[in-house]
């Protein structure tokens, strides 16, 4: 069963680049090698009019992935002796699919540089959490445009590569693709933000985010904390690239940050639940409704983020493990945050 699924659009210098702090040696941590399994080509490589025989093989080449494929991604029933609606959901999936499918694979022939870099992150994560069992398996696959881009089933971490076929991708770019991700969306559905989305998504199978249903100020540091720990897996990625806000809008922010706190402070209440209050602050948008138009959407994960990093700051020592279990209003109280 998938455990966990992410959507795409899923961290001291503000601009493209983060200030580059003490990084810890990992040079003694060891992780199995990561050998991208395709499920992607695999499955196309399957004859559509055959498909049962198909799916029987995949299932046994790859038993720990293809029943998630099926049920899950496609959103099939389980695949059996008798799984006409498997069946035919995936026959129709090949076919509606086929030319996506010969559209990315020039641009995911090879995929060595990608190992790499989730190799490096494992590393990191196995660092902060040694106790935490990595994903024994990396897959790629290609799934339904309204899919996740990254999810975590039982045994894998599966990388879903319709959502990183490029920004300008004619799907992106029409209109049935521009009501499912407009533009500030789909700008990020680029090779880059694989790796991000990849460690991401381990941080929330690692520390479930429960702050659905909190006040405004603490779904705002849950968020921020996120960014946090990704800047901490990742402490060579651009700012740009672990918050998913563009130079310009980091560099905005960066120069209103008094401003921004205190339109917070003045014009809205910080312990509100109000739902859509608390969406306009942290929910995707070409910018926030109320502040100027060079703010990004989403400014609530950004205040939350520095609130964290004031915290820290204010806390010398804490290691990652720690800060994620402290609750998000005791962060905010003892961060004595206050922008100038």
């Amino acid at each position: 069963m998938i455990q966990r699924i992410l959507p795409v659009f899923f961290l001291l210098s503000l601009g493209a680049c983060r200030s580059h702090d003490l990084r810890p040696d990992i040079s003694g941590i060891h992780v199995d090698d990561i050998h991208i399994v395709r499920f992607d080509t695999a499955f196309f490589d399957c004859d559509s009019n055959h498909i049962e025989t198909g799916l029987f093989r995949l299932n046994q080449r790859y038993p720990y992935f293809t029943q998630d494929f099926v049920a899950n991604i496609l959103g099939a029933e389980p695949l059996s002796d008798t799984s006409r609606v498997a069946f035919e959901a995936a026959r129709e999936f090949y076919t509606s699919y086929l030319r996506i499918r010969d559209s990315l694979e020039p641009k995911y022939r090879q995929l060595g540089w990608l190992e790499q870099e989730l190799q490096l992150g494992f590393r990191y994560v196995k660092y902060y959490f040694p106790k935490y069992r990595l994903p024994p398996k990396v897959v790629t696959f290609i799934g339904p445009f309204d899919g996740p881009g990254v999810a975590m089933t039982t045994y894998t971490l599966a990388i879903g590569l319709q959502s990183y076929a490029g920004r300008n991708f004619s799907f992106y770019l029409t209109g049935k693709g521009q009501d499912m991700y407009p533009e500030y969306i789909s700008r990020r559905f680029e090779p880059k933000y694989i790796t991000v989305n990849c460690l991401s998504a381990i941080a929330e199978d690692i520390f479930p985010d429960s702050s659905e249903g909190r006040p405004l100020i603490e779904e705002m540091i849950a968020k921020g904390r996120y960014w946090w720990l990704a800047g901490k897996l990742m402490p060579d990625a651009p700012d740009s690239i672990t918050t998913g806000f563009t130079k310009r809008q980091l560099d905005w922010c960066a120069a209103s940050e008094a401003s921004i706190w205190n339109f917070f402070l003045q014009a809205t209440d910080l312990y509100t639940v109000d739902p859509d209050i608390i969406k306009n602050y942290i929910g995707e948008g070409p910018k926030t409704l109320g502040m100027p138009d060079d703010s990004p959407g989403n400014i609530g994960a950004w205040v939350g983020w520095r609130i964290v990093q004031k915290y820290v700051s204010e806390h010398s020592g804490i290691t990652p493990e720690q800060l994620m279990r402290v609750p998000s209003r005791t962060i905010f109280e003892e961060s004595k945050y206050k922008p100038h």
